[in-house]
């Protein structure tokens, strides 16, 4: 019975770890740039381990902003290990995408002030996919991965290493 039970603990472990291991991304990159407001300016890059680096720029962490924060220093850099959870659905969300079919630029420049969001996609297959969206509206799917990704800056656990 013991037997059972360790080989059981075995298989449950092994399958955790090669399910991280098995995604069909090898990174997930978001970034979003500035606008005339007070747009969060960041970048988040996450690994298929759940780890992350998200550097942060301007306009993260103030809930009341100010357009002196462009004279201060950049925010700064963070690790952390997204939670599991939020990790399976982003790629919950990325897989409803059809990623490698979105085309590579969304938006018109007809109103100049507006954040883009760059969304770059490394497959484990090597190839890769880059998707620039000025005003963050290429579609109702790709604008709700932009705000679950930006939405990760403050319902995760972040540590300043920078």
């Amino acid at each position: 019975m013991k037997y059972l039970l360790s080989l059981c603990a075995f298989i449950f472990l092994f399958s955790c770890t090669s399910q991280a291991t098995n995604s069909k991304y090898t990174k997930i990159e978001y970034q979003a740039g500035a606008c005339f407001g007070f747009c969060p300016v960041f970048k988040m890059t996450i690994n298929p381990d759940r780890t992350a680096v998200f550097e942060a720029e301007h306009f993260n962490f103030n809930d009341k902003p100010s357009k002196d924060e462009f004279s201060k220093p950049r925010e700064g850099t963070f690790t952390g290990t997204i939670k599991e959870k939020d990790y399976n659905k982003l790629i919950r969300l990325l897989d409803g995408l059809d990623v490698k079919n979105l085309k590579d630029k969304y938006g018109s420049r007809n109103i100049t002030d507006l954040s883009t969001a760059y969304l770059r996609i490394n497959f484990n297959d090597g190839t890769s996919k880059n998707v620039e969206d000025y005003g963050k509206r290429g579609s109702e799917k790709l604008s709700e991965v932009y705000h679950f990704i930006e939405d990760l800056r403050k319902n995760q656990e972040w540590t300043k290493v920078q």
